[in-house]
């Protein structure tokens, strides 16, 4: 299991908690009672509330508190980027960060792979995706027993097993002072309330500010006039490094009604505190400068997070050159209405009612579709010198910064589509997609080349591209009918375009497909006849490399060891010359292999060990399965039975993780159960056992270092 090192080690992916946490004792010790698996409902629990109100802090905080009932981990799903119907399945898989490879449902998916797990699911944000989200939850908790949900949304989920709670304002409290608590994130009244709470963000924008005797009534007066709402205080203390707490109190009377008027206006309570932070929101903005109001307003565009040259790019134009926007971006931050990323301090994101406000004002402004393909074309750009750069030492950072721009390719492609200029999203698909297939969003890519592969595209490179990186995502999802399909295809239009490399490319889907499915000679033939031409910086060259691999490895299976370790060397000289690590760490595998089959045992474990760390780089989960395979019958021929048994265990999780053990391979399926017993025969049973269960134990993480270092067994 993949592991939170935030988390003391617990398996997880919850987000390190910044900023101290205020109050909700009651609420807190509720979700205690009704997150302990051992109660046995089994129901979702859904904190409901109007944005701002601090649900997601809640739920987070809650998660943590029971991530100890919860052996396989608490993961959080964040679902606000998402802008389109159908994703919520994925999004869930890129949490868990499950990698399968097949094209089952992904509802089908999932409910397979958490029917024997323990652990704690925290959707956050459903509100705009209700449907799906109830459908997926009703479909989790009736496969998998030992799985509880934790929900935040505007609206309930729907369901009726359903428990609900309303996540109610902060009480604004006079007859005492509570002291605020550290800034560790471990301090905090249980009881305190919105007082507590603005005066410790008071504290951040102005240090030195105290609530006291003489604070305490202006402070009760802001936060009553605030509703108590915890994001409205949160913004208007950070205005303390501008305005004195007077000044503050007075300017919210000017812009704010009173509640009694609110009340005489607004027939209920949750939509008084929606209009209420709508206001508090619209003040903030008020006290912003025209700049810094335009920013706000374009930084709506981006999904989930982004970094400083990305905002440069896209919102800047007309009265807001570029050289302005970090300036800008830092005061926003200093306002709390940008926040920096939880996890990536060169990253920054928006909280949902913020972006919602800034998206409002972006239409207001006739803007919104303008900034939508600004933000399209950077991400094409983007994705486009991905590809272009992929086959080179800049893999490592193409693979890491596709990984933190998800959301934001994900959204880009949404455009393109909605668009329906086919040239446009057939040329996304095809970089997008491709980088989507080696950074394991084999699911997403499937999505996006399929929509434009069936609109008909002109013949031409791009189409090449998309043909080959949907041919090639065919091949790891195990279905071989269909890269038969695409491979043909694609040769076809290869032969079309001219473009020599781009026929050698098209050689490794229709060499991988007849791999596959146990037609070596015919592979052989195949893959050894492709040119050899100069190998390429881009996805061409990538495709380059990925034909001598796949020669490598139909030599491997055909028994011919010399000839597939001379061709896995040629490729590793051509990685290590080039610093990529995609096909060079699957040709240290294949080295690996070549010297267990030589008996050169002392060569295969670090070879195999030089695979994961590659493979690691790259998050390429099934790289690590098919390789720790290897490593652990290299340790067990090398006398280290115990360790074999450990790492036994280790692959079969992550195979787990990748969603087909041993890729259903016959072969590989036979070594498999073939290692099982040789490390049993050394070890004896009841020692295989207690190895085995300890393998089981690690998490992803650990487990992936345990079987890169070298320490001996205990």
């Amino acid at each position: 299991m993949p592991e939170d090192r935030t988390t003391g080690g617990r398996a997880g992916n919850l987000p390190p908690e910044t900023r101290s946490f205020v109050g909700r004792g009651h609420e807190l010790a509720w979700l205690d009672a009704v997150l302990d698996p051992d109660d046995g409902h089994g129901r979702p629990v859904t904190l409901v509330g109007p944005g701002g109100v601090g649900k997601t802090r809640l739920a987070l905080r809650a998660a943590r508190r029971a991530a100890h009932h919860y052996p396989d981990g608490v993961w959080l799903v964040e679902l606000s980027p998402l802008r389109a119907r159908g994703l919520v399945g994925f999004a869930v898989v890129e949490a868990l960060r499950l990698h399968d490879r097949s094209t089952r449902p992904v509802a089908e998916v999932l409910c397979a792979w958490l029917r024997d797990k323990r652990l704690l699911l925290v959707l956050d944000s459903c509100e705009h995706v209700l449907p799906d989200c109830a459908d997926l939850v009703r479909a989790v908790l009736a496969a998998a027993p030992g799985v509880r949900v934790l929900a935040t949304s505007r609206e309930s989920l729907g369901l009726g097993s359903e428990l609900r709670a309303e996540v109610d304002p902060l009480p604004v409290r006079t007859d005492c002072l509570a002291p605020p608590g550290g800034p560790d994130g471990t301090g905090g009244d249980p009881h305190g309330d919105a007082l507590d709470l603005f005066a410790q963000r008071a504290g951040e924008a102005a240090p030195g500010f105290a609530l006291d005797a003489s604070t305490a009534d202006a402070v009760a007066a802001v936060c009553r006039r605030l509703d108590g709402m915890p994001l409205a205080i949160e913004l208007a203390a950070a205005r303390l490094g501008d305005l004195t707490l007077e000044r503050l109190d007075e300017r919210l009377r000017e812009s704010l009604p009173s509640p009694l008027d609110l009340l005489a206006a607004e027939p209920g309570r949750g939509e008084l505190r929606h209009r209420t932070l709508r206001t508090a929101i619209g003040w903030s903005h008020e006290l912003c400068a025209p700049l810094e109001r335009l920013l706000w307003a374009r930084l709506s565009v981006f999904a989930g997070g982004f970094d400083a040259t990305a905002a440069e790019e896209v919102c800047s134009g007309g009265p807001l050159p570029a050289a302005l926007i970090a300036g800008l971006l830092e005061r926003l931050v200093e306002q709390s209405i940008v926040l920096r990323h939880r996890t990536q301090q060169d990253r920054y994101q928006l909280l949902d009612s913020v972006r919602e406000f800034g998206g409002d004002w972006l239409r207001a402004l006739g803007e919104e579709r303008a900034l939508r393909l600004r933000h399209l074309d950077h991400y094409r750009r983007l994705a486009a010198r991905g590809c272009a750069e992929w086959n080179t030492g800049s893999q490592v950072l193409w693979c890491e910064r596709t990984l933190a721009d998800h959301a934001n390719l994900r959204a880009a492609m949404d455009c393109a589509l909605s668009e329906r200029d086919t040239a446009v999203s057939l040329c996304a698909a095809a970089d997008i997609g491709f980088l989507w297939r080696h950074c394991g969003h084999l699911r997403d890519a499937q999505h996006c080349l399929d929509q434009v592969l069936t609109a008909d595209p002109q013949p031409g490179p791009d189409c090449v591209r998309a043909l080959w990186a949907r041919g090639a995502v065919a091949l790891l999802q195990g279905d071989l009918d269909g890269a038969a399909r695409w491979a043909a295809v694609c040769a076809t239009a290869a032969r079309e375009q001219g473009e020599p490399v781009a026929v050698v490319a098209a050689a490794y889907l229709t060499g991988s497909h007849l791999l596959l499915t146990g037609r070596l000679a015919e592979a052989v033939a195949v893959l050894d006849a492709v040119e050899p031409l100069p190998v390429r910086d881009d996805w061409l060259g990538a495709a380059q490399l990925q034909v001598r691999l796949a020669l490598s490895l139909a030599h491997q299976l055909s028994g011919d060891h010399t000839r597939a370790r001379e061709v896995a060397d040629e490729v590793r000289d051509e990685s290590a010359r080039r610093g990529e690590c995609w096909a060079g760490a699957f040709a240290d595998c294949f080295v690996a292999e070549a010297d267990l089959a030589d008996g050169d045992l002392l060569a295969a474990v670090p070879n195999a060990r030089a695979a994961l760390v590659g493979h690691s780089l790259l998050h390429n989960t099934l790289g690590v399965a098919f390789t720790l395979d290897v490593l652990a019958s290299a340790v067990v021929a090398v006398g280290d039975g115990r360790r074999a048994a450990r790492l036994l265990a280790i692959g079969q999780r992550v195979w787990e993780l990748v969603g087909r053990a041993q890729m259903q391979s016959p072969d590989l399926m036979a070594a498999r159960l073939d290692r099982e017993r040789r490390v049993r025969r050394k070890i004896g049973e009841e020692a295989y056992a207690t190895a085995y269960e300890e393998g089981l134990g690690m998490s992803y993480e650990r487990g992936v270092a345990y079987a890169v270092s070298g320490a001996p067994s205990r």
